[in-house]
């Protein structure tokens, strides 16, 4: 039997450049996407239920994604023909029209590539999300089993926090913007030094910050 060489990238490093076949066209990734945020996200296979589901919502949120200068773009091992077919169904049974591309895999190359294959699950790809940054730098990456469909409001979520904290050089406090203890405000990197320590203190002090110790300060932005 022929052995997976999936492999898994890490978060910081450069998207692989490669060119993939689309229902819009060839794209180059990352090149093409210079400048702008992108959200690659797989699917098992076409003409399946979960997956279905959540390209309904991804499709409804496309505008929200636009929002904040990133791109949508699917992905199965299926063939372009099929995503095709799959992509009218889905407008002609629901009333949605996906706006963004899905790439045909077939061969597997960019599954490979990026770890979305499990030598347990045959050859679909996993429900794996990544986001990408306009310098083309791999930032967060999640993936769930194929029985569980992912969260939109999650992708989005943590696509926003990604950028407050590029941004305003800050941390995102659990489900930022709605954190049940510090509501939408943003933690302020720790004092490293004793001298950085004191300084927050007397930020505090100025209302600045808000203080619970010298390695917890926060802010409203």
């Amino acid at each position: 039997m022929e052995k997976f060489e999936s492999k898994l990238p890490l978060l910081g490093d450069e998207f692989p450049k490669m060119e993939v076949k689309t229902t819009h066209g060839n794209r180059v990734l990352p090149d093409d996407y210079k400048g702008k945020w992108f959200v690659l996200f797989s699917h098992p296979g076409d003409f399946t239920p979960v997956c279905t589901t959540e390209f309904v919502a991804f499709s409804q949120r496309a505008d929200e994604f636009k929002k904040l200068n990133a791109e949508l773009i699917g992905l199965s091992v299926d063939q372009v023909f099929s995503h095709i077919k799959w992509v009218e169904w889905i407008n002609e049974n629901t009333d949605v029209k996906v706006p963004f591309p899905v790439i045909a895999d077939e061969l597997g190359i960019v599954a490979k590539t990026l770890g979305m294959l499990h030598p347990g699950k045959g050859t679909n790809t996993v429900r794996a999300v990544f986001i990408v940054d306009p310098k083309g730098k791999l930032r967060l990456m999640m993936y769930y089993p194929q029985e569980v469909g992912r969260s939109v409001d999650e992708v989005l979520r943590s696509l926003n926090a990604l950028q407050v904290s590029d941004k305003h050089g800050v941390a995102a406090p659990e489900n930022y913007p709605n954190n049940a203890w510090l509501g939408d405000k943003v933690i302020v990197p720790p004092a490293g030094t004793e001298e950085l320590a004191e300084k927050r203190k007397k930020q505090a002090e100025k209302g600045e910050l808000e203080y619970k110790d010298w390695w917890f300060t926060y802010k409203s932005l």
